[in-house]
């Protein structure tokens, strides 16, 4: 922070905060990018989440040609588990091979390549976790070979390949649009880290200490005008710093007369009149939400996201520090299983009767490493139309489990005899609500009848920052009918009259389930909202 005496003016009639808060990087800042004429908006060669695609053709082709042949898996389907030819595909597969082979783990481990590992296919990749790893693939090869230079630029990218991911089918797995979003708060940890650091480190060396900093933001502030100047609050009598201008010292509180010319607006003391670019902000709203731009183009259109001012300037060490944790994120991955299956012992107890819907890897591996030290019977809904109960029985008594499997109408009269539920997860939605396969809604409403404990197995890379704003709808989606009756039984006029509808999954509400058992810990329903603020920055839970 420089002080007020050596503060350079803005353009309008004094100096804004975001000068104040670190006069000399802006202005290397400004210097560096007047050199090299980069910018984030603005330019034929604009980098912006629209023009990811245009902006991968002129400069980096092999890398766009990696994303078409992932898009085209994607629209294809060979990527997605929900499709009816997908389900029938894996059960054919899980029933002729052992499906707890070695075969996937080493596709997992093996991906040493990025560009192979990014575009090739094979019924593996309907397993999700390996279709995210090769997610995570595909955006490590983009982030490594392309010419950005800024964190903006970067999440300019990243924001658009989850733009382009999305619009090729990647809404039916939303574990690829999940990955792209950890990923690109690891950005914005690694950016605001990177300035944290050199902030303390240039304090310390100018005043010696943290209350030198203090002193001298506190010097800063005497020489601010009140809302009219900087559309935010005069400091407190004296000068000295109060709670109300400490708030108000963030770069995102601030509105100078520039910057909302730039808007078109007008910043008008005491005026209920004032343009939506100089309103205040509201505790609960996020830097992207406001009509600010600092240190940054100005562009008020939707598609310029803005950031705070250390996201423009260019950072040598940043495509590193990404890296490393885009391979922290596979490492998590990589371990996923052995983390869940630790905790199996205390959720499966000797002489209990589990019921679990259909087929479910991460189930199937969690009983059985139960298994090996507790005694207990499983019993199996068979998961019609798909019958992947059945391949799950079959795996779960070759390990030597008692198992039983039964049909999907006979649940209810079972569950008076089961201990828990155990059901696998789609997503997990941001309420706390579950997207699961088609039958599940069923068995929980039994469960709760009975008070059965209700427990969702899955891992956090499916924690989805989305609200169930459409029910049974939300995430779901609605397949052919021919795995529920022929077509040519569909001649018989009284069955022609009959109106098929075969949707992939069921949304269950949060008052049905009792606990997440996840990679990182069990969790209740109640407790997802906390996690999904670790994961995941609330600016980039749409790609919109």
């Amino acid at each position: 922070a420089a002080s007020a005496s050596s503060a350079v003016p803005c353009a309008d009639a004094g100096p804004c905060l975001a000068c104040l808060h670190n006069d000399t990087a802006t202005m290397a800042l400004a210097r560096d990018r007047s050199a090299s004429g980069d910018s984030i908006s603005g330019g034929v060669d604009e980098l912006s989440p629209s023009s990811v695609r245009e902006w991968l053709s002129k400069t980096h082709p092999k890398q766009l040609a990696l994303l078409d042949r992932f898009e085209m898996e994607l629209r294809l389907g060979r990527l997605s588990t929900s499709s009816t030819a997908g389900a029938r595909g894996a059960a054919a597969a899980l029933g002729s091979s052992d499906p707890n082979s070695d075969v996937a783990s080493a596709a997992l481990s093996s991906s040493s390549s990025p560009s192979s590992a990014a575009v090739t296919g094979g019924t593996s990749g309907r397993d999700r976790r390996l279709v995210t790893v090769r997610t995570l693939e595909l955006l490590r090869t983009i982030i490594g070979a392309t010419r950005w230079k800024t964190g903006a630029q970067l999440m300019a990218l990243l924001r658009g390949l989850g733009r382009e991911l999305q619009a090729a089918g990647g809404y039916r797995e939303p574990a690829i649009g999940n990955v792209v979003r950890r990923v690109m708060c690891a950005v914005r940890d690694e950016v605001m880290a990177g300035d944290a650091q050199q902030a303390v480190g240039g304090s310390q060396d100018k005043k010696g200490g943290d209350m030198g900093a203090i002193d001298e933001l506190s010097d800063s502030f005497s020489a601010l005008k009140g809302p009219s100047g900087t559309g935010g609050p005069a400091p407190s009598a004296g000068g000295k710093l109060s709670l109300s201008s400490m708030l108000w010292a963030h770069p995102q509180h601030v509105v100078s007369n520039k910057q909302s010319a730039r808007h078109g607006g007008h910043v008008r003391s005491g005026s209920h009149g004032a343009s939506d670019s100089a309103r205040t902000l509201r505790s609960g709203d996020s830097f992207a939400s406001t009509g600010a731009s600092v240190g940054g183009g100005g562009a008020a259109d939707d598609d310029q996201i803005l950031y705070p001012p250390v996201f423009y300037a260019s950072r040598p060490d940043l495509r590193q520090t990404i890296m490393e944790a885009i391979q922290e994120i596979m490492s998590d991955l990589e371990d996923l299983h052995k983390n869940i299956n630790d905790q199996a012992t205390s959720h499966i107890h000797a002489g209990e009767v589990v019921l679990t819907y259909a087929r479910s890897k991460t189930i199937e591996l969690f009983l059985k490493s139960a298994a090996k030290k507790r005694k207990f019977q499983v019993v199996v809904c068979e998961g019609a139309p798909h019958y992947g109960g059945h391949a799950m029985a079959k795996s779960l008594a070759e390990s030597g489990i008692d198992t039983i499997v039964m049909n999907d109408a006979t649940t209810f009269a079972a569950m008076a005899r089961v201990n828990k539920v155990l059901l696998p997860a789609h997503a997990v939605l941001a309420n706390g609500g579950l997207i699961a396969p088609s039958g599940s809604h069923m068995v929980a409403l039994a469960a709760k009848h009975n008070s059965v404990p209700v427990v969702t197995i899955t891992g956090m890379f499916k924690l989805c920052p989305m609200y169930p704003h459409e029910g049974q709808d939300t995430l779901n989606d609605l397949v052919s009918p021919s795995s529920v009756v022929d077509y040519a039984e569909m001649s018989d006029k009284t069955i022609s009259d009959v109106e098929f509808i075969n949707p992939v999954h069921d949304y269950i509400p949060p008052q049905l389930v009792n606990l997440f058992i996840t990679n990182i810990g069990a969790f209740q329903p109640s407790y997802i909202y906390r996690l999904l603020a670790e994961y995941y920055h609330a600016d980039d839970w749409s790609f919109e």
